[in-house]
């Protein structure tokens, strides 16, 4: 419904399991991004599927972004293997709260242009985006959703792109954080390989990605600022917990 896949909710749910089945706090979160984008992959599939068909996905977008997002994931995946838990928590919060803070309080006048940059710029913008979507467990959507809303592309039309950015963001960062956990297998709970928990994976994709194309329907038939507020408001939420994570490791 909000052009994402799931990760905003998904991490901080599997946060929480992880925590009580005493995951190390060391890759917990590790665990919860790679899980998250691992989760996200049919999910992320069928929500394009929906959206596409309505002819609402820019393809332009989608082309200069592919290659892009997808070394960036790579980069987020390195960074896996070797950066502390707390840059993944401080990443969450940080992103998630500034894009609550476009969605709730932005204006009609906050653009950057009325055309999206050049290729080379678009192809700057796709490696962040594949780096922040890495190191948040995110299919990219939100992210998406704010950057085309500030060059004055509809919300329609900017979470249906983003549904479809987050196919090979999700596909290649499960794969990545398969790798970049190997060397901390022995932390990992049972029936895991690497940063990705293939029982999560088994007990939430499959509904998730059933329900995703009536999240897909319900969002065309929306207005605008509802989903604005609803979206922002979530993220308010997520963005608090997991600050206070990063203050009092171990919660």
């Amino acid at each position: 419904m909000f052009g994402i896949g799931g990760g905003a909710v998904i991490v901080p749910v599997l946060f929480e399991l992880f925590r009580m089945y005493q995951v190390p706090d060391a890759v917990r979160m590790q665990l919860c991004v790679g899980t998250s984008l691992a989760i996200i992959v049919p999910t992320a599939w069928r929500s394009y599927r929906a959206h596409y068909a309505r002819g609402l996905v820019i393809p332009e977008v989608l082309r200069l972004w592919t290659v892009p997002v997808i070394l960036g994931v790579a980069a987020g995946s390195l960074l896996a293997a070797v950066a502390p838990a707390g840059l993944f928590k401080l990443a969450f919060a940080g992103i998630v709260g500034i894009i609550a803070g476009k969605l709730l309080f932005g204006a009609e006048n906050w653009v950057i242009g009325s055309e999206l940059p050049g290729g080379a710029a678009m192809r700057a913008y796709g490696f962040v985006m594949g780096l922040a979507s890495s190191l948040m467990g995110i299919s990219g959507g939100s992210l998406v959703t704010i950057f085309l809303t500030l060059y004055r592309k509809t919300i329609h039309e900017a979470v249906a792109t983003a549904s479809g950015i987050g196919v090979p963001i999700t596909t290649a960062g499960t794969l990545g954080y398969m790798l970049a956990g190997l060397p901390h297998q022995s932390e990992m709970p049972p029936l895991s390989i690497g940063f990705v928990s293939i029982l999560g994976v088994l007990l939430i994709a499959p509904i998730s990605s059933y329900v995703a194309p009536l999240g897909a329907r319900l969002a065309h038939r929306l207005p605008r600022r509802s989903l604005e507020i609803a979206f922002g408001s979530f993220l308010v939420l997520v963005s608090a917990r997991f600050m206070l994570s990063l203050l009092y490791p171990g919660t």
